[in-house]
């Protein structure tokens, strides 16, 4: 009979069954040498080895000055199936130390800082917040006192990190495989010091030796923090700050907060504090675990409160956060933040972000943000994405109530200075310097509209909007477009901080400008001071607006139709010089029918001259000629009148309007409606102030005998520079 071949012979099946029998026995023998040993072992023995080890993996000095001992864990509690059966061994280790590298100190206030790094906050009883109502949106809850046992021990600069006693949950199969893997560690009373000098070297970066064949593996699933110290410097940055950690032993059974912290220091010269609470146990392991956190800060004048969660912790990603911002100005969140805002009134929005703090991986989203600026409200949506060679900014942002008065400090002045300057004669023009040393900090991209401007009766504003795109330093405001008096003024400025000093443009139109309707008391009578049209065009260097103006070059054209003048029209628009001109050269109770006016301006380093300043009407022309000094912030203009009717003239002698902007004389000699009302309109085109190249047509309008001439000279194109500030032909 043949034999089957599949068949093995009983005994090589024996042979099999033994080794693997002798194989059990081992493993067995082992696990029973291991429990032996951690029972009755003193690990202390091989607490020198452990520290030679942990050197020279680190790169770093260790050192455990208290007790080591183990204890058998048994089941697995984090596992589950087979491997909960698996046992494991915690560690308990106490008075543990791991310095800073060789060539770094982190000394503590009173000490005297070391070169590169600001001073480390020093320790003190401070308090961590008591827990509040979970779930609730509320900023953290009053604070309690920590209780300290006794004062802190003095701080050996020379160390990065001390843990009074910790404990590690360690897997013993892992080790076969080379794997240190430990489920839980468990610090307290740490005191951990993270630092960054000013040329970017940090401690926490440690210098391995070069990895073996098969190099040991190191994991950890989750970190307790009970109670302790953890202090961050930044030498780049000037930031030094410290935070107190304690766990909240009250905390309701349903709060996702387990620690609480408080935090202080400065930044820069700015003092910083802050509280908040976190989750109790942070998980390591898992790329997502939605880390509960809840804080509020203070920096300077910045204010900030959070509340969320953190997907990814050990990355600094998964962010998901209601947030609240305050500040005296957006400009001051350029410290903190990185962003390039300008000065603003003081301001506070709340809005959803989320995202990922990573360096050099950071994009985030400021979304659905609502709040105020001033009085305005303001509501809308922003993206940040880091890079290189700098950050980006894009976004839209709306205000349905834009007030005029809020706008003041990005322009550089303030309203407390316009009322002095007006009240002592004394300079108007914003002199505030723009910050440009920041403006290649950061690319941006913006949209804003205001819908509906609320000014004063002076300069009614309907809507302001504007693109901003900053880019290499070149901020470009295309369009930046003012909704004026029933008409427009479209500009584009151009304001490059390459150049030193800082370069501006502006090209500009004014389109239908009803002059009434700048002047509410006069719309509400139903008359008329005529329409505007004009156009813009300049070159300047600067860092301010006021110095942008008295250097600029280049030329504007203004012109008027079809409107009335008189005494009182000019007194209810508040135009005073042009009140008392038109009263002395028409008289107190004439109304006068002004067909056209055309005042052509070619601008020379701030000082802009008359090529023609005409004012046509049925009984007179009015020429005027001189100089407004925008450097020097003067007028020096005379105004001469040529009668076709002189029986309607009160007085024929050549009159002047002199003195500073803010508070011009007139005596014989002045200045008529068209000066007064151009240079109201004129300022309403320089106000945003940045200046541009590009030549543009003055729309036309319709002609008529008495006017043909004058209206000639405003449909000319208008150039910046040197180009456009050439004399021309004078109208005859």
């Amino acid at each position: 009979m043949t034999p089957n071949p599949d068949t093995k012979p009983p005994v090589r099946r024996y042979r099999a069954l033994r080794w693997i029998g002798a194989l059990f026995a081992l493993l067995l023998a082992l696990l029973v040498a291991a429990v032996l040993f951690i029972i009755y072992a003193d690990l202390n023995r091989y607490k020198p080895w452990v520290e030679q080890k942990v050197s020279e993996a680190t790169g770093r000095s260790f050192a455990i000055a208290g007790p080591l001992s183990a204890q058998w864990q048994w089941p697995q509690p984090l596992d589950t199936g087979w491997r909960h059966w698996i046992p494991g061994v915690t560690l308990h280790a106490e008075q543990l130390t791991l310095g800073n590298p060789v060539d770094f100190s982190t000394p503590e206030a009173p000490q005297r800082a070391v070169t590169g790094l600001p001073i480390l906050p020093a320790r003190k009883a401070i308090a961590v917040p008591a827990q509040g109502k979970a779930g609730q949106g509320d900023k953290p809850a009053a604070s309690q006192p920590v209780t300290d046992t006794a004062a802190p021990a003095a701080r050996d600069a020379a160390t990065m990190a001390s843990v009074a006693r910790a404990s590690a949950s360690l897997r013993l199969w892992p080790l076969l495989a080379r794997q240190l893997q430990i489920d839980t560690l468990v610090l307290d009373e740490p005191d951990i010091v993270l630092a960054r000098r000013k040329d970017g070297s940090n401690n926490w970066k440690f210098e391995r030796p070069e990895p073996s064949a098969r190099p040991w593996q190191f994991d950890v699933g989750e970190l307790q923090i009970k109670q302790g110290w953890l202090g961050y410097l930044d030498g780049a940055i000037d930031l030094s700050v410290r935070a107190r950690l304690a766990t909240l032993d009250d905390a309701p059974a349903d709060s996702p907060y387990g620690l609480g912290f408080v935090l202080t220091g400065r930044y820069g010269k700015a003092q910083v504090t802050g509280q908040g609470k976190a989750g109790p146990v942070l998980s390591l392991r898992e790329r997502k675990v939605d880390y509960p956190l809840q804080f509020s800060a203070r920096a300077g004048s910045i204010a900030a409160t959070a509340e969320g969660i953190l997907a990814n912790p050990v990355a600094l990603s998964g962010l998901d956060f209601d947030v609240t911002l305050e500040g005296f100005s957006m400009a001051d969140l350029y410290p903190l933040t990185g962003l390039v805002l300008p000065n603003t009134p003081t301001f506070d929005t709340r809005g959803h972000l989320t995202g990922s703090l990573e360096p050099g991986k950071a994009v985030w989203k400021y979304e659905d943000f609502r709040g105020k600026v001033g009085r305005s409200d303001l509501k809308g949506n922003l993206t940040y994405t880091s890079g290189k060679p700098r950050a980006k900014l894009v976004g839209d942002m709306r205000s349905e109530q834009l007030r005029l008065a809020d706008l003041v400090p990005v322009l550089g002045t303030s309203e407390a200075k316009a009322r002095k300057a007006r009240a002592t004669g004394g300079r108007i023009l914003p002199d505030n310097p723009f910050n440009i040393g920041r403006w290649n900090a950061m690319d941006l991209d913006i949209k804003f509209d205001g819908k509906h401007v609320v000014g004063s009766e002076n300069l009614p504003i309907d809507s302001l909007s504007t693109h901003a795109v900053l880019q290499d330093g070149v901020l470009r405001l295309e369009p930046l477009r003012f909704g004026v008096a029933k008409g427009k003024f479209d500009t584009v400025v151009v304001l490059d901080s390459n150049q030193k000093p800082l370069q501006g443009e502006i090209k500009g139109t004014v389109q239908g400008l009803k002059l009434s309707a700048l002047f509410p008391k006069v719309a509400l009578m139903e008359k008329s001071l005529g329409q505007m049209d004009g156009a813009v065009a300049l070159s300047a260097q600067g860092n301010s607006i006021a110095k942008l103006l008295g250097s600029s070059t280049g030329e504007f054209k203004l012109y008027v139709r079809d409107g009335t003048l008189s005494r009182q029209l000019l007194d209810l628009a508040a135009l005073n010089v042009g009140s008392v001109v038109v009263a002395k050269l028409f008289g107190d109770d004439k109304e006068v029918k002004l067909q056209c006016a055309v005042a052509d301006f070619a601008v020379r380093k701030g000082v802009a001259q008359t090529r023609v300043a005409k004012l046509a009407t049925p009984e007179a022309n009015v020429e005027a000629t001189g100089t407004i000094d925008l450097a020097q912030e003067q007028l020096d203009l005379h105004i001469k009148p040529e009668s076709l009717e002189w029986k309607f003239f009160s007085l024929r002698t050549p009159l002047y309007v002199r003195g500073p902007f803010s508070k011009p004389k007139v005596g014989p000699e002045a200045g008529p409606l068209l000066l007064r009302a151009g240079a109201a309109a004129a300022a309403i085109a320089i106000a945003p102030v940045a200046l541009a190249l590009v030549p543009i047509t003055v729309p036309g309008a319709e002609d008529d005998a008495n006017c043909s001439q004058l209206l000639a000279q405003g449909r000319s194109a208008v150039q910046s520079g040197s180009k456009g500030a050439k004399q021309k032909p004078r109208a005859r």
